[in-house]
């Protein structure tokens, strides 16, 4: 499964890509941007286009640019989505990955009319962009098996290599009327049965529990920007555990770590650790960040690569239990493990 490194324009550190960077993580291969950040700034959207996105970002050709078409951004500061600019971006930014232009996210609040109509208008969408790399969007929604009847019934869209999952954040993090957790399991089993020819991305659930329930699914790829969320709040994550506050930062407040938790982090092989020791990831300022940022995305890439060792190798049932201590997932991984024989599920 691809980790697709979120990032921020206002503040691209720390440049994990960059191999002359002191935070370099080699294992990052992905990278996504927002659209709603070069709409707010002009004279980036600009710059942007002129040079292409790799060359603006200073990402390596071999690195894949994702770009998120913004929607939620642009749902909170009430404003619309130019569909012509967001085109004219793409043809000439060259995004090696690209959504179609606008998604109408249902919240799980919403009335059952309200979220009928989201998935109007986000089927709407995609079926005018079913031509060229536009990656269709659904939704994890009480209508996503209209979804998936809409985009089956399209010849063009049936086509498709490769589809996007949202809405599945506001329920996992238990939104007022959230879906059962099982509902959600269900439909995403249900979204890889059917569609188990196509290139599944999952919109924002890069964290260390939530991406065992992504790979157990056989999600392609996901996208996080939580490892800078919680650098900016003094957060850092932990292998298997979670989150735990290791710098006071104002009003951000968390669990913090026991002393074998700090024995643990003493032995940490990322490059924050290894070059600051564990006080680097205690201080202020944008250096603190930035410690805490690499070294929370050093800990999500080294949990996918320990979740890909034990599926292939057989051993994930075995490993899993003394592994993930998350009170809130771990039931899930459970279920889904008792589900299916993951053992034969994931020899690709």
């Amino acid at each position: 499964m691809e980790i697709v490194v979120g990032l921020n324009l206002s503040n691209p550190n720390p440049k994990v890509w960059n191999s002359s960077s002191p935070y370099f993580l080699p294992e990052v291969r992905a990278v996504m941007v927002s659209y709603a950040e070069f709409d707010k700034t002009p004279t980036k959207r600009k710059k942007a286009m002129e040079v292409g996105l790799h060359q603006y970002l200073e990402v390596p050709k071999d690195i894949s640019i994702y770009l998120d078409n913004g929607s939620f951004s642009f749902l909170r500061r009430s404003s619309q989505i130019n569909q012509q600019e967001y085109k004219e971006f793409i043809e000439r930014a060259k995004p090696d990955w690209y959504p179609t232009p606008q998604d109408f996210i249902p919240a799980p609040a919403m009335s059952d009319g309200q979220q009928y109509n989201c998935m109007l208008d986000t089927m709407k969408i995609n079926l005018a962009y079913n031509y060229d790399g536009f990656v269709p969007v659904l939704h994890i929604c009480r209508y996503l098996n209209e979804y998936v009847t809409h985009l089956q019934g399209d010849h063009l869209l049936n086509q498709k290599k490769r589809i996007a999952l949202g809405g599945i954040v506001p329920n996992l993090l238990r939104a007022p009327k959230a879906m059962p957790y099982q509902d959600i399991l269900g439909h995403l089993q249900n979204i890889r049965k059917v569609f188990k020819d196509k290139k599944i991305h999952v919109f924002g659930i890069g964290g260390t529990a939530t991406l065992h329930i992504a790979a157990l699914l056989q999600m392609d790829s996901i996208d996080s920007t939580g490892w800078r969320n919680r650098a900016a709040r003094g957060i850092i994550q932990l292998p298997g555990k979670g989150d735990r506050l290791v710098a006071e930062l104002g009003k951000w407040r968390g669990r913090n770590c026991d002393e074998n938790e700090w024995d643990v982090l003493t032995q940490c092989g990322c490059p924050s650790c290894r070059n600051n020791g564990i006080e680097g990831l205690k201080i202020k300022g944008l250096t603190g960040f930035m410690n805490r940022a690499a070294h929370n995305l050093w800990v999500l890439l080294e949990e996918d690569r320990l979740i890909k060792y034990h599926l292939l190798n057989n051993s994930y049932s075995e490993w899993y239990p003394s592994h993930v201590s998350n009170s809130t997932y771990k039931p899930l991984i459970d279920y889904l493990i008792k589900e299916k024989q993951v053992h034969t599920l994931f020899k690709k």
